[in-house]
């Protein structure tokens, strides 16, 4: 059973995505926050698989709250809401620990398939806006020094990350090099080690700030 906390300043938001999520098969909603300060104590208490955030809350955004978090070292993966006009939000977001966003209109399938996928301990890079968004805030200047986690990775595994960053998942990456799949994971894996990140979000935000992969350069996938 996936446990989920729903963060959000809106009852009315909230109710409505306790009423999908409860109908899911295999997913319960263990408790509700109305801001950021109470999704922290309360995520703490229940120990949530999964909690999804809300941006833009009083006392403490969901920023501020995803960085709370993770200093409380709670396991739990954020899942961020955000909708067009929070785009300036998004970096902040990944940054702080984000497993990934999702906008406040998908359709409640896609609700779903987003918070299985981030209790898996997969991160959402789909559908493809997370990408461009990604993107967008990546526009600025890579940091000059590369850091030696970066010289660690191998020439394929360089490869992989790459890919990775265009918002491919393990078996489209597997196809375009020719690879088994076990043998992706593999290498994704050894990536997240070699650069101490969390996730495939976060190795996607190293290898932007990097220079490893330059903004506009991403795929269609």
């Amino acid at each position: 059973m996936i446990r989920v906390l729903l963060v959000d300043d809106q009852e009315l938001v909230r109710s409505g995505f306790r009423l999908i999520l409860d109908l899911a098969d295999g997913i319960e909603v263990v408790g509700e926050a109305a801001d950021g300060r109470e999704a922290v104590r309360l995520a703490k208490d229940l120990d949530p698989d999964v909690v999804l955030m809300d941006v833009r809350m009083p006392e403490l955004n969901g920023i501020e709250a995803t960085q709370g978090l993770q200093r409380a070292g709670v396991r739990a993966r954020v899942l961020v809401l955000t909708t067009f006009d929070l785009d300036d939000y998004v970096y902040g977001a990944l940054r702080a620990g984000a497993s990934g966003f999702l906008l406040k209109d998908a359709p409640r399938e896609q609700l779903v398939t987003a918070v299985r996928t981030v209790a898996r301990g997969e991160a959402l890079l789909a559908p493809a806006i997370t990408q461009r968004l990604i993107e967008r805030f990546m526009t600025r200047a890579p940091t000059t020094d590369a850091p030696p986690a970066l010289a660690e990775l191998s020439g394929r595994e360089l490869e992989v990350l790459r890919l990775m960053s265009r918002g491919l998942s393990n078996a489209e990456i597997a196809e375009q090099l020719i690879l088994g799949q076990a043998t992706i994971k593999s290498h994704v894996g050894s990536i997240l080690r070699k650069l101490s990140v969390r996730d495939r979000v976060q190795a996607v935000v190293f290898a932007y700030e990097h220079g490893v992969v330059e903004p506009g350069h991403s795929s269609s996938a």
